[in-house]
């Protein structure tokens, strides 16, 4: 009789709430794990590097990052109280859309200092977020693919600068520096000419001599990138199942075992770090707090809420399990929560990662304790120093095969998203794309078109994410409204497997 019950007890056991064996759990879980290590140790290398921290701290921000990811999947695969988590097999990872404000931020104060304006302007995001969660859904009609997918594609073109840096050796700017030498001679050899003449020197005779930097767009970098993407392309193409889904991080492994054979990957910091370290909060100080910066990550926030909307929505479909408003309520606070977390530990804003979704659908493991084993995981790594230095001293060329792949995949994801759109019987949405791409390209194509505005603006206004995400809802509810369109957005969801 026992054995019957027992029975009929898994049976109604729903497999989102099934628990397996440990050995799987953990087996399943570093899948998970692998899948979405190359994207969330990225950002904080991305921004760390804007802020021109030094390599200690920008390993301090890879292991704040990996043990954040751990504990806010935590909450959101686990549950927290009835107000936080959606309890599905969810993985939470840092953003690819916040990356362009924060480095637009970086530009504006660079170091410690901008590091705590950042991560002030995260916790008061995430606050408001943990505010508007309830509402975030009504919201869904106002981000159709035509607005999701248009904003995806920026940030992926937004990206690809960074990724091209990566693989130049630097960003554009380092490409060449002032030639000081012939500079001097220049403005001596001005002065005695006017000296000569009788009159003032006003101006200098010509431009100001450039000396082309010999490590930008070195051509032995350059192979080295351009082999890590090859790399990845033949395990793309030929690998099966497992290692084509974490082609990116086996491709950057592989050239960092050719950049060490070059003698251009040193372990000195690797050395040094500890093998275990507790993350602490406020390790940069107490975060500061700038109204525009915290509005600026505020619409981010509002973003990346409506993706996961859409995400949430798509799993649910995935595991067979219906979502109840006051779930995906919890579901969003939880990036809020996130959030304000990952701003008091020295980290990002975190969203649920759509590459893990998709592998949820493809391996059909339904169970949201896979995604817990994985979240201790992620943990662990946060608390091994060793690991966060091993990331930080993988040569920037390297990744730049990987980030050419990664950023491209988060514009192709934008343009599958697009091609779901009608845009021959509704010829308006071509315009709402064509203008919120334009908008998103100025501060790419025009780095300084802020200048003669005001300072505090110019988080916002240089981010071509943010701009694009503006205009692209503006535009959309002008030519079109607010259709509902919840079928839609949950088909967007579903193909956005790549940010």
């Amino acid at each position: 009789m026992s054995d019957q019950a027992s029975k009929i007890d898994a049976q109604q056991i729903h497999p989102v709430d099934e628990k397996l064996p440990t050995g799987r759990l953990a087996t399943l879980g570093m899948q998970h794990v692998l899948v979405m290590y190359a994207g969330a140790v990225a950002v904080p290398l991305i921004v760390g590097r804007a802020l021109g921290l030094d390599p200690h701290q920008v390993a301090m921000l890879i292991s704040a990052d990996l043990f954040c990811c751990g504990l806010v999947t935590l909450i959101q695969s686990l549950g927290f109280t009835k107000y936080f988590g959606i309890k599905l097999p969810v993985m939470m990872g840092v953003t690819f859309a916040a990356v362009g404000p924060m480095v637009a931020m970086a530009n504006v104060q660079s170091g410690p200092e901008g590091a705590r304006a950042i991560f002030g302007a995260i916790i008061g995001a995430g606050l408001i977020a943990i505010v508007i969660a309830p509402f975030m859904s009504r919201l869904l009609r106002f981000f159709p693919p035509v607005v999701t997918g248009t904003i995806i594609a920026i940030i992926g073109i937004s990206l690809m600068r960074v990724g091209v840096g990566w693989a130049m050796g630097g960003p554009a700017h380092l490409a060449q520096s002032v030639d000081v030498p012939r500079l001097v001679q220049m403005v001596d050899g001005a002065k005695e000419t006017a000296a000569t003449a009788g009159t003032e020197l006003t101006r200098l005779p010509g431009p100001i001599p450039m000396a082309d930097n010999p490590n930008y767009g070195a051509l032995d970098t350059m192979a080295v990138a351009a082999f890590v993407l090859v790399v990845i392309l033949l395990m793309v193409r030929f690998g099966r199942g497992f290692v084509a889904n974490i082609a990116v991080l086996l491709g950057i492994v592989i050239g960092c075992i050719v950049a060490v054979i070059m003698g251009k990957m040193h372990f000195d910091m690797v050395a040094k770090a500890d093998w275990f370290a507790i993350v602490t909060p406020f390790a940069f100080g107490m975060p500061t707090f700038d109204p525009v910066m915290v509005l600026t990550m505020a619409l981010v926030m509002i973003v990346v809420m409506i993706e996961s909307v859409g995400m949430f929505l798509a799993l649910g479909e995935i595991t067979d399990r219906h979502i109840t408003r006051t779930e995906l309520a919890a579901g969003l606070r939880t990036d809020g929560l996130g959030t304000v977390i990952g701003g008091i530990f020295n980290t990002f804003p975190y969203t649920s990662f759509s590459q893990n979704v998709g592998l949820v659908g493809v391996t059909g493991v339904k169970s949201r304790w896979v995604c817990v084993a994985a979240g201790v995981i992620m943990i662990v790594l946060g608390m091994l120093p060793k690991m966060a230095a091993l990331v930080e001293s993988v040569p920037t060329f390297v990744l730049g095969g990987a980030g050419l792949v990664m950023f491209g995949m988060v514009a192709a994801t934008g343009i599958r998203i697009l091609t779901n759109v009608d845009f021959k019987g509704n010829r308006n949405n071509l315009y709402i794309v064509a203008l919120s791409i334009g908008f998103g390209l100025v501060p790419l194509v025009a780095p300084r078109w802020t200048q003669h505005m005001a300072h505090s603006l110019h988080p916002l206004l240089e981010s071509g994410i943010l701009l694009t995400a503006i205009s692209a809802v503006l535009l959309n509810m002008y030519f079109n409204g607010g259709r509902d369109d919840t079928a839609g957005a949950i088909e967007a969801a579903k193909t956005a497997e790549a940010h």
